[in-house]
C-alpha cells in the first residue's frame, strides 16, 4: 500500500508504550518508516525520539480514521480496550490497515471477531490481538511444540508458566475491567460461538488447566491464552484431527499454591464491587509501573508438554521481565513482522500463530526470547 509510514505505535506515552517506543527505536533500522501517536503531543515529544509524531484521539472516530489511513500496521497500547479500543479495531477493518494490540480482555477480542472480522476479511486487514505477554508465549510456543510432532493425529499439549513479575497501572486497570464484567464477558463468548464457524472435521479444546501435581504444583490459568491457542488450533490444520489444550501456572509448594488462589480469588471478589474497584484502581494509576531494576529481576518460563502419534516433545519458551520488557519487545517485533516479512496470505481476525507463525518465532529467538526443544 501507498502510505507515508510502514508502522505507527499508538499510546507510546503510556508507561508499555514508552517502552515499545524505545525498542523499536534501537531496532526498526534506517529504512523502516514509523511514527508515534497519541492525543498529547508534548508527552510524546518528552520521549526524545527523532520520529514524526501525529495527533489522534481514542474517543475520536476520525481522527482515528484519518490516522490509519496513513500506515500500513498500527500497533496499540491504549487500554482498557474494552473501553477504548474498538474505534480503532472498526477504522483499521474499514481501511485495509493491519492492527496489533496488547489486550488480556477476552469480552473485547469476542466482540471485535463477531463485529469486524468479515469487514477485515474484505479489506485484506489482520486484526491480531494479544501480542505480548497474552498471549505470544503460549500460542507460539505450542505452534513450535506441534510442528515437530507427527502430522494427521490427535495431539495433546499442556502449558505451565512460572514466572516472577510486577503489574503496571495499565496492566491493573485491564484485569480490573475483566473481572468487574464476568457477565458481559460471558454474554459476548456466547454470540462469538454463534457467529465462528467452526473447522469441518476437526475438534479443538482449549481450557484452563485441572490441579495436578508435577514435582511442583499446577493451578488451573484462566487467561485468554488458552482462548488465542484454541483459536489458532481451529484456523490451522496442522494442529491435527483432535487437539487438546490445558494452560496451568506452576508454583514449587503447597502454600504457595494455597497462597496464589486464594490471593486471586479475594482479587476477583473484590473486583466485583463498585467501591473497591474504583479504590483498588487509585492503588496504581495507569502511566505507572515496576522500576527498571526490578523489571531487570523478573523473569518468566512457559514449558509446553506435547504428546501425538507416539511421541513427545517438550518446548521451553523464556525471558526476562514478561509484562514489560518483553511484551514492548513481543509488541514491537509483530509490528515489524507483518511490515516486513513473509506472513501466511490471510485477513480477518487472526492469531499471532496464524498471521505470522515461524517467522515471528525466528524474530522473537535472535531477539532474546528462546523457544528450545528437549526430551524428544
Amino acid at each position: 500500500m501507498d502510505r507515508p509510514f510502514d508502522i505507527v505505535l499508538f499510546g507510546a506515552s503510556g508507561f508499555t508504550g514508552a517502552l515499545t517506543a524505545a525498542y523499536l527505536a534501537r531496532a526498526a533500522g534506517p529504512d523502516a518508516r514509523w511514527a508515534l501517536a497519541g492525543r498529547d503531543r508534548a508527552k510524546l515529544e518528552r520521549l526524545g525520539l527523532d520520529v514524526p509524531i501525529l495527533v489522534a484521539d481514542a474517543t475520536d472516530a476520525a481522527s482515528l480514521r484519518e490516522l490509519v489511513r496513513r500506515t500500513r500496521v498500527l500497533a496499540t497500547t491504549v487500554g482498557p480496550y474494552a473501553r477504548h479500543g474498538e474505534p480503532l479495531v472498526a477504522a483499521c477493518a474499514d481501511a485495509g490497515t493491519h492492527y496489533l494490540d496488547l489486550t488480556g480482555e477476552s469480552e473485547f477480542v469476542d466482540l471485535t471477531y463477531v463485529r469486524y472480522h468479515h469487514r477485515a476479511v474484505r479489506s485484506g486487514a489482520r486484526l491480531v490481538h494479544a501480542c505480548g505477554f497474552d498471549s505470544i508465549p503460549y500460542d507460539l510456543g505450542v505452534l513450535h511444540t506441534v510442528t515437530l510432532l507427527p502430522e494427521g493425529v490427535p495431539l495433546k499439549v499442556s502449558g505451565f508458566l512460572r514466572s516472577s513479575m510486577r503489574p503496571s497501572g495499565g496492566t491493573l486497570a485491564s484485569a480490573l475491567s475483566v473481572m468487574g464484567r464476568a457477565r458481559q464477558t460471558v454474554e459476548q463468548a456466547a454470540r462469538r460461538r454463534s457467529a465462528e464457524i467452526p473447522p469441518k472435521g476437526r475438534t479443538v479444546s482449549s481450557l484452563p488447566g485441572g490441579l495436578r501435581y508435577v514435582g511442583g504444583w499446577a493451578l488451573p490459568m484462566p487467561s485468554l491464552d488458552s482462548r488465542i491457542v484454541g483459536y489458532s488450533a481451529r484456523l490451522l490444520d496442522r494442529y491435527g484431527p483432535d487437539f487438546t489444550y490445558r494452560q496451568h501456572y506452576a508454583v514449587r509448594t503447597l502454600p504457595r499454591a494455597l497462597a496464589t488462589v486464594a490471593g486471586a480469588g479475594a482479587f476477583a471478589a473484590l473486583a466485583q464491587v463498585p467501591p473497591v474497584r474504583r479504590l483498588l484502581r487509585e492503588r496504581l494509576r495507569p502511566g505507572e509501573g515496576p522500576s527498571p531494576e526490578r523489571r531487570a529481576r523478573s523473569w518468566f518460563k512457559v514449558t509446553l508438554l506435547g504428546e501425538g502419534g507416539g511421541e513427545r516433545v517438550v518446548t521451553e519458551v523464556s525471558g526476562g521481565d514478561p509484562g514489560y520488557d518483553e511484551t514492548a519487545k513481543m509488541l514491537a517485533e509483530s509490528a515489524l513482522c507483518l511490515a516486513f516479512d513473509d506472513v501466511p496470505d490471510r485477513a480477518g481476525q487472526l492469531t499471532t500463530a496464524s498471521a505470522m507463525g515461524r517467522p515471528l518465532i525466528d524474530r522473537l529467538h535472535a531477539a532474546g526470547i528462546t523457544f528450545t526443544t528437549r526430551g524428544r
